[in-house]
């Protein structure tokens, strides 16, 4: 087996648990390798820090598997995928739609696998974890007895992977479009053309989270999507609700789950660019309860994250406005670089400009079955702050 030697000083990072290691940080490879291979990963006194999978092909060198002198093998990442999946059982009252894992977090570097029911569908997002595939699948049937198994490696990280995208059938045969069950409301779920592996999980503890605020109040929900937080507001009792989003198959998809939950009456849809629709409201002098902002990530890299504290700020501003006094602002940010005291910053400044003062109710983050690692500060990328105007 390979040995990857660091470069003095760069061990302490994955010695607090990062799973990652760049170029950059290595002194010298000793040994021959094939891309994909687990290699032995030591500080620069040749003293062990564990074993992970290699790639030269990416800036990710090396992914951190386990810390310890360990066989890596088929029995290897049955433990892993158990114990993710006995986290899941313990932690969820129903895991009937959930994450069962979350790569890095559930310690299996670029591994997402999410169930949908009986249905489960996989990512694999790093050659080294893509190589063990036919395993995995293997251990997910005897583990989960799903129905099918569905691939959603239709990815461009893959690309920076050296890995070509795909997607298609691991297990069985069945219609792609299925029905879930989340707080008690029937989605609509299309793994095979929805967004990333289906449907956005990691929301559902705070959709439901915004029913105790909706209730009997006109809610705004921007960047609805499917309509996740509109339908929880709904259900709540909120009086009207109106949901937006940019795309007209998201709203399509938004009315018929609202139609299937006999919400449809309670729900005006809106196709169209948020960020105009709120301007449009604002000049209109519209007034909400509740607002809530769930937009996708504006900062995908630290490049854009200039950029992307201006979008927030001006969303959370205009929302700010529009606001009724002791009305609640539920504001998100699925940005990893934007960290969470960067957005609390932001949301002060846009409070600021807005001459609204705020509490903050609530500081939350994504649903527990995407669970975010002490040392991996990556894992913690979704922000969920509420806040009562005030």
């Amino acid at each position: 087996m390979a040995v990857v030697q660091l470069a003095r000083g760069r061990h302490r990072r994955v010695q607090a648990g990062h799973p990652w290691i760049f170029q950059g940080e290595v002194e010298e490879i000793r040994g021959e390798f094939a891309p994909g291979d687990v290699v032995t990963v030591v500080d620069f006194r040749g003293r062990l820090l564990g074993k992970g999978y290699i790639n030269p092909a990416s800036q990710i060198l090396v992914r951190m598997l386990t810390a310890h002198d360990e066989p890596v093998d088929r029995e290897f990442f049955r433990r892993r995928l158990e114990r993710a999946w006995a986290y899941r059982q313990k932690l969820l009252p129903d895991t009937g739609a959930c994450r069962v894992v979350f790569g890095e977090a559930d310690f299996l570097p670029g591994l997402i696998v999410d169930k949908f029911g009986d249905i489960l569908v996989v990512q694999t997002l790093a050659l080294g974890i893509d190589k063990w595939l036919p395993d995995i699948v293997d251990i997910l049937v005897d583990l989960l007895r799903p129905r099918g198994i569905y691939e959603r490696n239709d990815v461009p990280v893959r690309r920076l992977e050296g890995l070509e995208e795909r997607k298609g059938f691991l297990r069985g045969e069945f219609d792609p479009r299925i029905t879930i069950v989340e707080n008690g409301l029937e989605i609509a779920v299309d793994v095979a053309e929805g967004q990333k592996t289906g449907y956005y999980l990691d929301q559902r503890e705070n959709r439901h989270a915004v029913r105790r605020y909706a209730a009997g109040g006109r809610v705004l929900d921007c960047f609805c999507n499917v309509g996740g937080f509109a339908l929880n507001a709904a259900a709540a009792g909120a009086r009207e609700v109106v949901a937006v989003d940019a795309s007209a198959e998201a709203i399509a998809a938004a009315e018929e789950n609202a139609a299937r939950n006999g919400l449809r009456d309670r729900i005006r849809f809106q196709v169209g660019n948020a960020f105009d629709i709120l301007r449009q409201m604002e000049a209109q002098r519209e007034r909400f309860d509740v607002i809530v902002l769930d937009p996708p990530a504006f900062a995908k890299n630290k490049a854009a994250l200039e950029g992307a504290a201006r979008g927030y700020k001006e969303i959370n501003l205009r929302a700010l406005r529009m606001l009724t006094e002791g009305g609640f602002l539920v504001t998100c940010s699925c940005s990893y670089h934007m960290t969470p005291d960067l957005f609390k910053a932001v949301v002060a400044e846009a409070a600021q400009d807005a001459r609204r003062r705020l509490r903050l109710v609530e500081e939350r983050a994504q649903a527990v079955d995407h669970p975010i690692v002490v040392g991996y500060d990556e894992s913690h990328y979704l922000k969920c702050l509420i806040y009562e105007v005030i």
